[in-house]
Parts: structure tokens; sequence; C-alpha cells
């Protein structure tokens, strides 16, 4: 059905794009689906709304669904205030306002991933009543085909008229990660209908393999999507943004930090007392266990109340904030530990810091986020990367300090260039916190060779370029961290 509106918007851009950004809409805008993989800070979202607009104004839909994130909602809706004449309607998790959003004339619904879930019903319906787009931003949020989430999606697909992917880290961890989203679009017709098939074809190797072998299979992945897909790069677009350098920055753990480093790595487990009582935490579960010498590398308070000392890398981080010149840039500090992000916001008051973590409202996120970027007394961001690291732009800082990292080579890229981005106009510095002989050095290398497989199976570098970086000698450097050989069933099993 066509929405007879009183009075119809305009549907022109108000601004003007890139010149990246005007030949992405051009070269997809008549495709019934496509994935836009630019990389991240480049302004997908602009290509998504003069998208919106010209499927609109060509009435090839009569509405479009926004899909992202739950904490990026309000950031869609003021995008589409800034660059057209249209004021989306919010679908929330309240069923009885949806359902008055569908029997409006609304043309551009925005909401979070999880309301398809719970208005999954409505939605079937009012599909059955209209053409309709859609466009899922960080579509790597479908990534797992065993979810339920991903599952709701395939199983919707194809009662849309346009479909868009977006991410710019398609393969958020490791290649099969493309999987779902591409079946999302073409129904399976590009990488097949067997997941495991995928999966066991092009995940990262437990062991020493033909590297030409793999990396051929890798490269077919952009080859097979390449008639649907678009990838720019902040190289390839022509973006002239100031240079990205990045710096790794070794400490060495204090005496007492390295004595709990050691219970778990070497005992697979540490005691402590509280009040009276004697707390042993078990860690021979591998995961579990990789976790534990993550904190304890990082702050050893996240696995010891009764820890007392100053881990190295504050002490670091001390150092650094001190030679930074805060009065030229702004600094974010991320952390995947939101009691880190709590501690460290009290140890550094003097700089009147925010914090933005999981266990924080959006609508205090977004507070939280206003404020650093207006108020010229908050000098400092400290911020989880689940919380943070997609969609914002935060160019008020130019240096990015990675206090620890994760396996998640998802949240280092995305969490990188929240600085690096559109609108940056100062040089941008990434600095890596790493405490010597530990977890830290392993996650760096797990970091790379990830990066590495994602760049091939982006079409972001050359198979000879691939064989002559790549390195998987992981699972030796994981048993040198661990102290013992790992069941090879297991480790690789992470991100």
């Amino acid at each position: 059905m066509a929405f007879n509106l009183r009075k119809p918007p305009k549907l022109n851009p108000k601004l003007s794009a890139y010149p990246y950004q005007l030949d992405a809409v051009k070269e997809i805008c008549d495709f019934p689906y496509a994935a836009i993989f630019h990389e991240q800070g480049l302004g997908k979202t602009k290509i998504a709304i003069d998208l919106t607009l010209y499927w609109l104004e060509s009435d090839v839909v009569d509405t479009v669904f926004i899909v992202t994130k739950k904490s990026l909602v309000r950031n869609w809706t003021n995008e589409f205030e800034v660059h057209s004449h249209i004021k989306p309607r919010i679908l929330s998790d309240n069923r009885r306002e949806n359902n008055c959003a569908f029997n409006a004339p609304v043309i551009v619904y925005v909401l979070n991933y999880e309301v398809i879930l719970s208005n999954l019903d409505l939605i079937k319906l009012f599909l059955k009543t209209c053409r309709a787009g859609i466009v899922l931003d960080e579509s790597q949020k479908i990534k797992n085909p065993e979810s339920k989430l991903t599952k709701t999606f395939l199983e919707i697909a194809n009662n849309f008229h346009r479909k868009i992917i977006m991410t710019g880290t398609p393969v958020a961890n490791r290649p099969f990660d493309i999987w779902s989203q591409i079946k999302f679009l073409d129904g399976g017709n590009a990488l097949g209908n067997s997941f495991s098939k995928f999966k066991n074809d092009t995940d990262l190797p437990k062991s020493i393999v033909d590297k030409k072998e793999y990396g051929e299979t890798l490269a077919k992945i952009m080859k097979k999507i390449k008639n649907f897909s678009i990838r720019e790069t902040k190289t390839s677009s022509g973006l002239e943004l100031p240079e990205k350098i990045i710096k790794t920055h070794y400490v060495k753990m204090q005496s007492k930090q390295q004595k709990i480093y050691d219970n778990y790595r070497h005992q697979l487990s540490h005691k402590f007392e509280v009040g009276g009582r004697a707390i042993k935490d078990d860690v021979e579960y591998i995961l579990k266990r990789l976790l534990r010498l993550i904190q304890c590398a990082s702050n050893p308070i996240l696995v010891d109340k009764t820890y007392k000392g100053t881990p190295s890398k504050f002490i670091k981080l001390q150092d650094l904030l001190t030679t930074l010149d805060v009065r030229k840039g702004k600094i974010i500090i991320w952390s995947n530990f939101i009691k880190n992000t709590e501690w460290l916001a009290k140890q550094l008051s003097t700089y009147n810091p925010e914090k933005v973590h999981g266990g924080n409202s959006i609508e205090d996120r977004n507070s939280a986020i206003e404020r650093f970027k207006k108020d010229p007394l908050c000098k400092i961001l400290i911020a989880t990367p689940g919380a943070a690291k997609e969609g914002l732009t935060l160019t008020v800082a130019n240096h990015a300090i990675f206090y620890d990292r994760n396996f998640s080579l998802d949240d280092y890229l995305q969490a990188q260039d929240r600085i690096h981005r559109i609108s940056q106009t100062q040089e941008c510095f990434i600095h890596n916190l790493i405490a010597k002989n530990t977890i830290d050095e392993w996650v760096d290398r797990l970091l790379y060779v990830k990066y590495q497989a994602a760049q091939l199976t982006q079409g972001d570098m050359g198979e000879e370029q691939f064989l002559q970086e790549i390195d998987f000698d992981i699972s030796d450097a994981l048993q040198e961290i661990l102290g013992h050989r790992v069941n090879k069933t297991e480790d690789m099993n992470y991100g």
C-alpha cells in the first residue's frame, strides 16, 4: 500500500555527499539487495539515508526500516534530522505504541534489533500490507547463524523489497562471520546454504596449513559477492584524513600483581580472604583462564578485592596523560571491564572524566557522550568497547588508549575509529598498553592474525601480500603463555 500523507515530505538530501558516497549510492541504488562494507569512519549512515530517500522518491518502497543497535537509535534519528527532511518514527518495546505506528503514515522507522524479536507478529503482518525496505546497521550483529536473532532475520528476509547490510567489519573476528549476513541478502546463493561447510573451509587454522591454499579460499569469498557489495577504505576513498599512528607501550608488572598472575598461570587458581572467609577462584576451563590472565595483567582488583597495589599499567597511564597535551585534544581510555572503567574514573577524577559502559542506561550513556563532546573541562572518556565502539563520532579526541584488549578484532578496530573518521582534523594516536611476558602479547599476535585474514577476505589485501605477512603460530604462542600444551580442540575457540 502507498501512504497518503497530508503533506508529502521533501525527499531530497539536505547536505551534499562526498564523491565516494555519491558513487556508492549510484552503484547500488537499483539493486534489490546490497552490502555496504565501507571502512568504519567513512560515513555509511549518510549513504544509507540517501539510498532511503532515493527508494522513496522512486516509489520502489512505501517505507523503510532502519535497524540498529539500541545505543545508536538516537544517533540515527539525529542523522536523519541533519541529512534529510524526514523525522523517523522510533519503534520500541511498547507493542501498543508500535501497533499505532504501523497504522500511521510513517515512511521511515528506526528500531533496535531486539524490537524485531519482540514484535515479530506485528512486523510480519505489516510487511504483508506494504512494500518495505530495510537497512541493517552494524550487520555483524547477525553474524551467528545459531542465534535466535539471526534466525528471525533470515526468516523474514524475503518479505522486504529492498535490503541493505552495512558494517565496516564484515569479518568481525573470523572469516565465517560474513556467512549469515550474506545469506540474509541472497538466501544462500553466493556463499552456499551450509554454514558448517563454510566455517570448516574458512576458519582460522588450528595448526600449520598450506598458506597458499588457505589464502585462495579467503580471496574467493569477496569474488563471490562482488556483484552486490561495495567497499572503500580511508585510502581508496580519497578522503584526506590525518595520519593514524599506533604506539605500543610495554610495562613490567609489579611483584604483587605478578604473583596473582602466576597463581592463575601455574596453579589454575587464586586464593584470597574476604571478611575472614577464604575464597578460591578456579580456572581450569581455558576461556575463563585466559580472561583471568587478561584481568590480572590489566588490574588485579578485577579478580581480587583485597588487592591494594597500583597496577603497572596505571602507572604508565599516568605518565602518558602527563605527557599528552590534553589542551589540543581529548583522550579516550578503553577497557573491556565495567569495574575497571569505574575504578579508572575515580583515580582520574582531576580530569573530570565521563564513563560509558554496559552498566549505564542508554540515557546516561548519551548524556556522558554529549558532555565529553561539548564540555571543555571534561578531558577524558573512559569506555568499554561494547558500549561505545560503534556509530559514534568522537573526533573531539585524538588519542585512544587501550588499557586492555580482548580477543575481538571488531572491538579493537571499531573503538580505534571513533576518533579516526570524517571531521577529524588532528593527527590520531592509538596507544596499546601491554604487560611484558603475559597474555597481552599473545592477544596482540592473535589480533594481528585476525586482521590479516579479514584484510584478505574483504579484498583490502592481495594474496601475495597475505602470504608474506601471515603467521599462524598463535597456538604455539598460547602454549608458551600458559606454560603447557593446550587441547587443540579448544585453543582456537575464542573471539
